[in-house]
């Protein structure tokens, strides 16, 4: 990982680098450079870059945060697909609002029903503690649901407030057990195969424990 902020922009070609997963932060960072920065990176996906008030993170995620990103990403989308529920996958794109002085880029994220400019769930994989508040972030965003993979299960947000009152330590934001975008989505579920490292039998796990669920509703 890069050692300050003038290394990473005018390095001139940036490489992948082994696991453990790195972090970078650095504040007192101008809206200019951020996007300056942004630019510099555009063609290589491995960074992600999050700004809010001058703070600058940089993360350069390790194998295994790669992974389960990767099978949050195709179970809940082959989820969607079963389901026929219509779902427009954003990946990892940059989102970002200057007046409030925020930006990120989800791990994975998705608008439900229709393309929106601002997706409705944003997934972040959290093997490391980071400096930035991810929900702040995504709440001057204007994302509703945030999922945040931390340990080896995922933790559920819904966006209540615009001005945090209530919900103050989540910045407006409350924790919840289902989502309200997906509410038949069993979360325990998709969170315990996420951690199987073969695709075909984390595909298969998963499918199994829909038919358990859907059989089970049938005979109430």
């Amino acid at each position: 990982m890069v050692s300050s902020l003038k290394e990473l922009i005018e390095e001139s070609e940036l490489v992948h680098v082994d696991d453990p997963e790195e972090r970078f932060t650095i504040s007192g960072v101008s809206w200019e450079i951020y996007e300056a920065l942004l630019a510099k990176l555009e063609d290589n996906s491995h960074y992600r870059v999050t700004y809010l008030d001058g703070v600058l993170e940089i993360v350069s995620p390790s194998i295994r945060h790669e992974k389960v990103k990767k099978n949050l990403a195709m179970l809940l989308e082959h989820y969607m697909y079963i389901k026929r529920i219509n779902c427009i996958p954003m990946g990892s794109t940059t989102f970002r609002n200057k007046a409030k002085k925020a930006g990120a880029e989800p791990d994975e994220c998705y608008c439900i029903g229709e393309e929106k400019s601002i997706p409705d769930v944003a997934i972040e994989v959290n093997l490391t503690s980071g400096n930035l508040d991810k929900l702040e972030t995504y709440r001057r965003l204007g994302v509703k649901e945030v999922w945040m993979w931390k340990t080896n299960g995922l933790y559920l947000y819904y966006l209540r407030e615009e001005t945090p009152k209530q919900f103050i330590d989540t910045y407006g934001y409350e924790r919840i057990d289902t989502s309200e975008l997906l509410p038949e989505l069993d979360i325990s579920l998709l969170s315990r195969c996420a951690l199987i490292t073969n695709s075909l039998e984390c595909i298969d796990e998963f499918e199994q424990g829909l038919k358990n669920k859907d059989n089970s509703t049938e005979l109430r």
